[in-house]
């Protein structure tokens, strides 16, 4: 079912590895001029584009787009008790793993009277975007709400799409998780209009300052148009998982793990990684049986049998880890003998999840970690939604007199090279004798 890419036997470059390795086709370029004029009437119109654009992208048009507090309520109320139970340990388990994330202000003497403090602020007011595709995520809510709380974000706003079948209002599941995290400022909205919404503000909505959260290609391309106007976490592709497996991998627990992740999209990415080509066919005869078991079967296997997934054969191991370091998966699972040594060579991937007994699933809803990760490859240079995200570091510079005259012909030396004598005269202004 998966492809097959065999690169035993070949030295790959950096280079070669990056043009080799599969990947999902997600042309967010492409997708900006149909989210233009959808942002473009959402600052110029305001609420009735929001209206008007849920009627027409999700067949349903609110009464209104901010959620009413009864509806909160509601949702709540009439949750599943053994979800609510879930929920509510979801959210225990992220805040004890964020409030450890948590920055305090260092000053730095630099010299005698002369000091420098970073303080970290965080951001006055965040939009945090909840998806509602193909699927429902409640976990989305809590993993993008709990940081910025935990930042201490003062004004926090959620955005989920309007559903047909719940009177216009977004899932009665993303409510309540809502409700439960005490926030109360819900929108129906979604999609690109969405992100817009957030940028621009609109009547009752103040516009936000960052904008996180997930969403398809159309929210992606929002929030490249929109980035400067706010401030974006990332552009969320596809997900992706890869495993790094040995022969001593369970072949049960590998396919099970490739499929979790091929059944969020038909574009998702599910790639093995692995030097045991017996694993390799074991895994396929696993993928046979399980995918026509599984509930979104033509989904899962339109992502397993895409150009995005794949299973890599490898020489070694150490060839293996130069594969997924390039590759820089969202998700990385490492099933091999002494997994723990090898994850700890890994050096690029959103998360790493060590062992028989981590799988992705569990940190996508109950580890404590936060399943907003990089996509795309851009693990290599880019983090997943975390408290530091909602935070800005500020100098403070802080010099005497004293502290001044002690460096003050340095700067004056330093901006007569540059060409910009009137910085070394602002100093000289206050230190003549420096002229």
């Amino acid at each position: 079912m998966l492809p097959v890419l065999d690169l035993r036997g070949r030295p790959l470059s950096l280079r070669d590895l990056r043009g080799a390795l599969p990947r999902a086709e997600f042309d967010v370029e492409a997708a900006l001029s149909a989210v233009a004029p959808i942002c473009d009437d959402v600052r110029l119109r305001g609420s009735q584009a929001l209206l008007d654009a849920a009627e027409r992208f999700d067949r349903v048009r609110p009464s209104s787009l901010r959620v009413p507090a009864a509806v909160l309520s509601r949702a709540l109320t009439e949750l599943d008790p053994a979800v609510r139970r879930a929920l509510e340990e979801s959210i225990r388990r992220a805040r004890l793993v964020h409030a450890d994330q948590q920055r305090s202000d260092k000053v730095t003497v630099v010299a005698s009277g002369g000091t420098v403090t970073e303080r970290w602020v965080p951001v006055d007011r965040v939009g945090l975007y909840v998806p509602g595709g193909l699927a429902v995520y409640p976990s989305s809510v809590v993993m993008n709400v709990v940081p910025a709380q935990i930042a201490g974000v003062g004004s926090l706003a959620v955005a989920s799409p309007p559903q047909v079948d719940h009177d216009g209002w977004p899932h009665p599941t993303i409510l309540a998780a809502c409700a439960l995290l005490g926030v109360d400022e819900v929108y129906a909205m979604g999609g690109a209009q969405a992100i817009a919404g957030f940028a621009h503000g609109f009547e009752g909505c103040d516009p936000v300052t960052l904008v996180t959260g997930p969403g398809n290609i159309y929210v992606a391309a929002a929030k490249r148009l929109l980035k400067g106007l706010i401030g974006i976490d990332a552009e969320a592709g596809p997900t992706e998982i890869a495993i790094l497996a040995d022969a001593t991998a369970d072949a049960g627990h590998v396919a099970a793990d490739l499929i979790s992740q091929a059944e969020h999209d038909p574009l998702a990415a599910s790639v093995l990684v692995t030097d045991s080509v017996e694993l390799a066919g074991a895994v396929g005869s696993e993928l046979a049986s399980r995918v026509v078991a599984t509930k979104h079967v033509e989904r899962v296997t339109s992502a397993l049998t895409g150009r995005q997934s794949a299973v890599v054969l490898v020489d070694d191991l150490d060839a293996g880890l130069a594969v997924v370091n390039a590759y820089a998966a969202e998700h990385l699972e490492i099933q091999t003998a002494d997994a723990a040594a090898v994850a700890a060579r890994v050096r690029n991937a959103g998360a790493v999840f060590v062992g028989p007994w981590s799988p992705v699933s569990l940190g996508d809803y109950c580890a404590g970690s936060n399943h907003v990760l990089p996509t795309g490859g851009s693990a290599v240079h880019s983090s997943g939604l975390s408290v530091q995200s909602f935070l800005r570091g500020i100098h403070v510079v802080d010099y005497s007199e004293a502290a001044l005259r002690e460096v003050g012909a340095h700067v004056v030396t330093l901006a007569r090279s540059e060409d910009l004598p009137g910085h070394g005269d602002a100093v000289i202004a206050r230190l003549p004798e420096l002229g």
